[in-house]
């Protein structure tokens, strides 16, 4: 058997580890017991977090929900030793996405791994070249907008010529407040316009020629410790044929969170996203020259509790992102978001770093 295929038949359920607790790790934790409740094709197998109560407690909590036992593990090492899993999702604290995502490739297990790769580009740099060269179907990059249902269909009517050629593309990703106790981010283009970005790769298939930057500290570091070195950023991309990008992101749109994406081609323009407060619905318009060619609403879920933000969203891109990998594990596909996807995404945002003017005060 090839390395880090899952060694499961057709009709076992896939062992799902979750590597860290926090709030995306909460998230794709429910996500797979669902997933297991609803198709058998994936059970929630074993949790790892170094706070072992938690780590049980919330084992004990899933186990109930999903009629198995769910193993609690303070440690990779742990659960690589127990053999707990066939395939794991690694959402720890980006600096230990490499040692975690080594240790779980060596032993055999593929890997969903929340962006970004490393944290740095000399990270991912070394450990894309490795898993190129070594193992290089073992790693699957959690982009979730590729998963994003408006956004599928925003690329679809994009691919299919909709509205001619594109020539700018403008993606704005706003938190309605500071990052939240106990998150670790100390770069704003990593925390947050990695994403952005990767959607930009993703619905152009280009790499861009150029990138200019700007930051600004304007109001929510006041509000939180975190040391994130910017809380507004705009970066601008140049790409062949023609083609800009812009991505703005913040964590100052007080109002409440806004994601919204526009596509401009010669014969018309597609918006995803409309700041209205409505969590549970996001729009899709396309517009031709002359008059509205699709105008599609699609509902969020509603998780009955409150989640992060970015969840009521997102949580259906999560859910279905997560299905996917599960997919590609059962049928030993390739996955399709790699670490070069993780890579290129970070060579954009390293180039932006290197580039970034704060503004001059008056």
């Amino acid at each position: 058997m090839a390395q880090n295929e899952v060694k499961r038949t057709m009709a076992e359920p896939i062992r799902l580890a979750v590597v860290g607790l926090g709030r995306i790790g909460a998230l794709h934790s429910l996500h797979a017991t669902e997933l297991g409740i609803s198709t058998g094709g994936c059970k929630l197998a074993a949790l790892v977090d170094a706070r072992i109560d938690h780590a049980q407690k919330v084992a004990k909590d899933f186990s109930a929900i999903q009629d198995s036992p769910i193993e609690a593990y303070p440690s990779v090492e742990a659960l690589i030793e127990a053999d707990a899993c066939d395939a794991a999702v690694v959402c720890t604290p980006t600096e230990q996405h490499g040692p975690h995502v080594r240790a779980l490739v060596r032993a055999r297990k593929r890997v969903l791994v929340e962006k970004s790769l490393t944290g740095s580009l000399a990270g991912d740099r070394e450990l894309a070249g490795e898993l190129d060269s070594q193992n290089p179907n073992a790693v699957m990059l959690a982009f979730q907008g590729r998963f994003d249902e408006p956004l599928q269909h925003a690329k679809r009517l994009l691919d299919q010529g909709t509205i001619g050629r594109p020539f700018k593309i403008v993606a704005a990703l706003e938190d309605s407040g500071p990052v939240p106790p106990g998150y670790i981010s100390t770069n704003l283009f990593i925390g947050m316009a990695i994403h952005n970005l990767d959607d930009v790769l993703w619905l152009t298939g280009e790499i861009p020629t150029g990138v200019v930057s700007l930051g600004a500290r304007l109001y929510a570091h006041k509000l939180s410790s975190t040391p994130e070195d910017f809380n507004d950023g705009l970066i601008s991309l140049w790409f062949p044929d023609e083609l800009v990008a812009q991505v703005t992101v913040s964590r100052n749109h007080v109002s409440g969170y806004r994601v919204e994406f526009w596509i401009y081609g010669e014969e018309g323009h597609i918006h995803v996203g409309r700041f209205d407060q409505n969590k549970n619905e996001v729009i899709l318009e396309a517009y031709g020259r002359t008059e509205r060619i699709e105008f599609k609403t699609y509902p969020m879920r509603n998780y009955g509790r409150h989640v992060p933000e970015f969840v009521e969203r997102f949580g259906n891109a999560y859910k279905r992102e997560l299905a996917e990998f599960v997919r590609c594990c059962r049928e030993r596909q390739p996955f399709p978001v790699t670490q070069k996807d993780g890579l290129r995404a970070m060579e954009v945002i390293a180039a932006a770093n290197q580039n970034t003017a704060p503004p001059n005060p008056m």
